[in-house]
């Protein structure tokens, strides 16, 4: 018997918010715009530096898949924390929130519960500084079997191929799922991770996985390629399903022969944390309830527009409403 819609498995990672304008960031060599990895001391450091901080249980695909519990299917995730008190936080916060959180914290563990100390500019750039602490050591032994294949989808998170306990719980989670009847299906995550495990990448969503997902400038690294209606068609050609995000481009999904480019209204980010993670949410809530394509991509556009218009990865508004209000649900 299915227990969950959706599981996701990712990095376990407490998201710390503030703003920041550049000055501060070019005082504190923060490079604007991007993920940078840091250091246990770095990270006290940038912490320190926060004002106003707001706290939440963030990782991608953790996002993600307490986007889709809030919309009201029964969600698990899959992560590793410490049992110090940010790892307390994050379970609580997630259970809190409608997710399980199917792992309990690691007593005594090495490393402390992973943060990410996020900068928000004026126009709404995120600058994020993340420590990896145990998250990233998450292996096969952690993927509970009867969660994996109690599931209707499993989402996976790309970060976590940085290790190969990581790739070999990735291998199990979808194995088991697929197995019992489910689908399974991974978010790139970003460019520099394709760059750095392509091969896995590429044989892992060939053979192993029902979906893909990410934007332009991850499919287009996936195939080491400017052109990105070949990366597009290459990457089809390994995957059932491919969902690509292209900004205010809006996002285009192919399906065998089958292909619909949703367009998105354009507007200025408060806050363009989480953006990626909601509209995944949006998308795999679509799937979960047997929508077409051009609905679910149409509610993941909706999920990503409203997380975009307030600081923090997760909805403050009631997205069910706003998917009424488009006609996409009774």
């Amino acid at each position: 018997m299915t227990k969950y819609q959706v599981v996701g498995i990712g990095n376990a990672v407490v998201d710390v918010i503030t703003h920041a304008d550049d000055q501060f960031l070019g005082n504190m060599g923060i490079e604007k715009g991007i993920m940078q990895l840091v250091e246990r001391e770095r990270a006290e450091t940038l912490y320190g530096a926060m004002d106003e901080r707001q706290q939440s249980a963030g990782g991608s695909v953790a996002n993600t898949v307490a986007g889709v519990g809030s919309l009201g299917l029964p969600t698990a995730f899959i992560g590793r924390v410490c049992d110090d008190a940010l790892g307390a936080f994050y379970e609580k916060a997630m259970v809190d929130s409608g997710t399980d959180f199917v792992n309990a914290p690691i007593a005594g563990g090495d490393l402390p519960t992973s943060r990410s100390m996020i900068f928000v500019s004026p126009d709404g750039e995120r600058s994020m500084n993340t420590y990896l602490g145990t998250s990233t050591d998450l292996g096969p032994s952690e993927v509970p079997e009867a969660v994996a294949s109690s599931t209707n989808i499993m989402f996976l998170e790309g970060y976590l191929f940085d290790k190969d306990a990581g790739k070999e719980a990735f291998l199990q989670a979808s194995r088991l799922t697929r197995a019992a009847g489910g689908k399974a299906g991974i978010a790139i995550s970003d460019p520099f991770c394709v760059d750095r495990h392509r091969a896995d990448f590429l044989r892992m969503i060939g053979d192993e996985l029902d979906f893909v997902m990410g934007n332009e400038a991850e499919v287009k690294s996936l195939f080491e390629t400017d052109d990105f209606e070949a990366a597009l068609a290459k990457t089809a050609a390994l995957c059932p399903l491919v969902v690509c995000t292209r900004g205010g481009d809006g996002v285009t999904i192919i399906r065998g022969d089958e292909r619909v480019d949703v367009p998105v209204s354009k507007v200025v980010p408060v806050d363009a944390t989480g953006a990626g993670d909601q509209f995944a949410a949006g998308f795999i809530y679509g799937m979960a309830t047997e929508r077409d394509l051009e609905t679910c991509g149409r509610m993941g556009n909706i999920c990503a527009a409203e997380v975009i218009s307030h600081v923090g990865p997760r909805p403050e508004q009631d997205i069910m409403a706003l998917f009424k209000a488009e006609g996409l649900v009774d």
